[in-house]
């Protein structure tokens, strides 16, 4: 389980780069990238495609990491956005070409410290869920999320409870 990423343009690359892969893979990634040196939008910016896929970047992922670069350069202030409420956080983070709604709740909840949200896209919070209630099958995202409003506003203790449960039946098998 992620306890905490880097705040700010480091913890969004870290997290285009966990996007659907596991945890361990998207550590490897980001290590490569920061052998490199800082993490910075000048880096990425600098960086031609066969070094970024050396450092395992996918052309999406590559694409995605220059729009960011170019948004924080361009002005998005990453941290001050994570500042604000989620809802209007995740507002402006998704109108970066490759941030979705989970990228977006996940640097809320791991860069920026917001202790009321729930990334209820996350397959293992899903199927961690699915143990958790006995249910046959993951719950769909919105149903998830729908039963975690009442968690609120302690959403994201939940999160790391239930992920907490699915590394550790995971780790026992």
């Amino acid at each position: 389980m992620i306890e905490s990423l880097d705040p700010g343009f480091p913890g969004m690359i870290h997290l285009i780069l966990g996007q659907q892969v596991s945890i361990e893979a998207a550590d490897a990634m980001y290590a490569g990238l920061k052998a490199l040196g800082p993490v910075t939008p000048d880096v990425i910016l600098s960086l031609d495609d066969a070094t970024l896929r050396s450092r395992g970047f996918t052309r999406l992922k590559a694409e995605y990491a220059r729009a960011l670069a170019g948004a924080v350069r361009a002005g998005l202030d990453l941290i001050a956005v994570g500042e604000l409420d989620s809802d209007t956080a995740i507002t402006e983070l998704t109108k970066v070409r490759g941030v979705g709604r989970w990228t977006a709740e996940c640097y809320l909840l791991f860069s920026a410290g917001h202790r009321d949200v729930f990334p209820a896209g996350d397959l293992a919070l899903r199927v961690g869920w699915q143990e958790i209630a006995r249910l046959e099958a993951p719950p769909a995202e919105d149903e998830l999320r729908t039963f975690a409003a009442a968690w609120a506003p302690r959403r994201s203790a939940a999160a790391h409870l239930i992920w907490h449960h699915y590394l550790r039946t995971r780790n026992r098998r």
